[in-house]
């Protein structure tokens, strides 16, 4: 019975080279489909994997995008069904096939949203595993899509990678007086997400690479220096330190009303306190300039913690954490 079922599957696979080579996608397409039930009901998933990757890849090289895409999403449906665990192979084989699926169409975004569901079994991680997150961040990136591309980014640990493509947004489409709203909003999300080492990557990497940006700190740019104090703070922790924090640079935090909303969270999320609310009778400069005396001592524990995590194996970030 075994090898008459394979004999089968031998005859299919012969025609189906024969419609691709004749250019019969539509008939190729249909074989391809019944393999996968044949495949799959001899749970030869490997197999099954390989043959749906390259069919996928064929389709979509050939501009027969609906059939290819729904090859690929077939191939997601295999890793779910097959318990697969979520491999660094696996992650760029489904980049290669996001890559070249027609952009907006419904089928890919079905692709993404499987595969992101995929590569959350077996893991703490919310939204998806950063990895991915992070090639598939490239893509948009390489597309010009910056605003997916940012958000993808923001869900990887890439914090290096985010602010590379944040200083090119700026330098094509910011307007100057924007270039430190452009991380800022980058940064406090990464800590919404309690993820303070792609934080602080983000921030170092954004004022080392944009030319309108001085060497720092301290920065000519008092929200700059807000966040490189916060990501201080962070560190200590001390809730008075970071209500006095945000109280000092009140006027730079006003320029962005969601700045707020991030730091109510960042004040749950590291402070165990409600959100800051900023005094009426003045601001506290020479209180607030006491309190970060000997911060500096900090930075080389920091810069250790960084290249623990930057090594491999290392945890980056621990579960991410809704932003709303």
């Amino acid at each position: 019975m075994a090898s008459r079922v394979n004999q089968g599957i031998q005859r299919v696979l012969g025609k189906l080279e024969a419609s691709v080579n004749s250019g019969n996608y539509y008939e190729a397409h249909q074989m391809y489909r019944s393999l996968y039930f044949r495949y799959l009901g001899q749970k030869k998933y490997a197999d099954l994997l390989e043959l749906l990757y390259n069919g996928a890849m064929l389709l979509l090289q050939r501009d027969q995008h609906t059939s290819g895409a729904d090859l690929g999403i077939l191939f997601i449906d295999v890793l779910n069904k097959s318990e697969t665990e979520t491999s660094k192979s696996y992650f760029e084989k489904i980049t290669n096939l996001f890559s070249i699926m027609k952009q907006g169409t419904p089928e890919r975004e079905t692709f993404l949203h499987n595969a992101l569901r995929w590569s959350l079994k077996h893991t703490t991680y919310k939204w998806g595993h950063p990895d991915l997150h992070k090639l598939i961040a490239e893509v948009f990136w390489q597309e010009k899509n910056y605003t997916l591309a940012k958000q993808h980014f923001i869900y990887s640990n890439d914090g290096a990678g985010c602010a590379a493509m944040l200083v090119e947004l700026h330098q094509q489409r910011g307007y100057s007086n924007e270039v430190d709203l452009f991380i800022a909003q980058v940064v406090l999300q990464y800590l919404c997400l309690h993820n303070e080492f792609a934080a602080q990557k983000a921030l170092d990497s954004y004022t080392s690479r944009h030319p309108k940006i001085n060497n720092g700190p301290p920065y000519l740019l008092p929200l700059l220096n807000f966040l490189s104090f916060l990501l201080k703070t962070i560190q200590l922790p001390s809730h008075g330190m970071f209500l006095i924090l945000c109280e000092q640079y009140q006027l730079s935090l006003n320029r962005d009303p969601s700045y707020r909303i991030y730091l109510d969270k960042i004040a749950q999320l590291f402070f165990n306190g409600p959100a800051p609310r900023p005094k009426r009778q003045g601001l506290f400069g020479n209180l607030l300039q006491s309190l970060f005396v000997g911060l500096d001592d900090e930075d080389s524990d920091m810069e250790e913690q960084a290249s623990r995590q930057s090594t491999p194996g290392a945890s980056t970030s621990q579960a991410p954490q809704e932003l709303d």
